[in-house]
């Protein structure tokens, strides 16, 4: 362990993206030898990341979306960003059930699942300029699967 890795991703805003996105960092996240339960931890984070940007990022219209993934030791942190029209009250955005869309069939529970599922996340967001998410996810060592 130990070693340092880091990959990068872009991609259209479509929805048919987000399972995409989902397997990259999972197959990224494989290196760490994580257990079944903390790989579909992180399929989790990623699919709900990479949905809101879709959905409230850019509002089901084209852009980029940008997922970068880096290893350190026996950790990795995602980050998922947008370059979109941003979230004016983070501290409200990350509320459990609240949300912007309540016409969509979505429970507004993305950032808590993200923040269950992770074992930190941050949110920064500017109007007009887009949204980053971080999240970081820290496996447990070998010694400890046993």
């Amino acid at each position: 362990m130990g070693e340092k890795n880091f990959m990068r991703l872009e991609f259209l805003s479509k929805s048919n993206n987000e399972s995409f996105a989902r397997v990259v960092v999972a197959a990224f996240a494989s290196q760490l030898d994580p257990t079944l339960e903390e790989l579909s931890d992180i399929k989790t984070a990623v699919s709900e990341a990479v949905t809101n940007a879709i959905i409230h990022g850019y509002e089901y219209s084209e852009g980029i979306v940008i997922v970068e993934s880096k290893i350190e030791n026996n950790s990795i942190e995602i980050t998922v960003e947008d370059k979109g029209k941003g979230i004016d009250d983070i501290d409200k955005a990350m509320e459990p059930f609240y949300t912007s869309k309540p016409d969509l069939e979505r429970s507004g529970m993305g950032f808590t699942v993200m923040e269950t599922f992770m074992d930190s996340l941050t949110v920064e967001s500017n109007l007009n300029k887009g949204t980053k998410i971080k999240m970081l996810k820290v496996f447990k060592s070998l010694s400890d699967k046993e």
